[in-house]
């Protein structure tokens, strides 16, 4: 089944205004679609959806938050494009768990809409939310996200500073503690980075990445990196047989 993705590692780089930095990657991604956002990961919805609405309309697109609609998840399953913000992603993922938006997005998705996130919302399109940075602020009914693409991502990632004498553990350490109980891959995106996903076509985009597996050395990936072997694990877009 055909997708079109946009996962973003974070909404705003340092010294820019948000979503700067994929200003154009976003025009060209949602051109010509109203795109409903998903606001949830931030306690305030009315907030968060002004700044990212600004945001968009920087890039000529129009948005509407979810959270000012009478029925979120009928309004999601009939949505042509999505957008789901950062912040914290156990809030996120309980919201969409009660809610009951994680079905209404999968079937946006399964018929054609497009889907993006940056952050909290990119790890909502892995199979878990097993490696995000986050603190547990609130506890979901389970880690089971939205599974459109068969690998974990690590939002946010960043390199250890071997000058440091900070002794907890590193960004590489925990996620090999990951894999040390799983055989599913981990893409590390560093801050500026983006996969665009186009059925199974992986392209890395913005700034680099670090790919973590189990068994192997992590390996470096630039901007414009086919990742497209990163769906061999499975089906991108298998929703309808879940």
């Amino acid at each position: 089944m055909p997708g079109e993705l946009l996962l973003l590692s974070n909404s705003t780089n340092h010294g820019e205004a948000p979503l700067a930095h994929a200003r154009a990657a976003l025009a060209e991604f949602y051109a010509g679609r109203e795109v409903l956002f998903v606001p949830y990961a931030m306690a305030d919805h009315e907030g968060y959806a002004a700044a990212i609405g600004a945001a968009f309309a920087a890039a000529g697109l129009r948005l509407r938050s979810v959270h000012t609609v009478a029925d979120p998840a009928a309004a999601l399953g009939a949505a042509d494009a999505v957008w789901v913000g950062g912040g914290n992603s156990f809030r996120l993922l309980r919201a969409l768990q009660r809610h009951d938006l994680i079905a209404a997005i999968r079937a946006a998705v399964s018929r054609g809409a497009r889907y993006g996130g940056a952050s909290a919302g990119t790890n909502m399109a892995c199979p878990t939310l097993r490696t995000t940075n986050d603190m547990p602020i609130v506890e979901p009914t389970g880690f089971e996200t939205l599974g459109f693409v068969p690998f974990q991502i690590n939002p946010h990632y960043v390199d250890a500073d071997p000058a440091s004498r900070h002794m907890g553990e590193t960004r590489e350490r925990r996620i090999e503690e990951f894999l040390e109980e799983n055989e599913v891959p981990v893409l590390g995106l560093r801050e500026g980075a983006w996969l665009r996903v186009s059925g199974r076509t992986v392209t890395l985009c913005g700034r680099t990445a670090r790919l973590f597996r189990r068994g192997d050395e992590p390996t470096e990936h630039g901007p414009g990196a086919d990742l497209s072997f990163l769906t061999d694990a499975g089906s991108v877009f298998d929703v309808d047989e879940r």
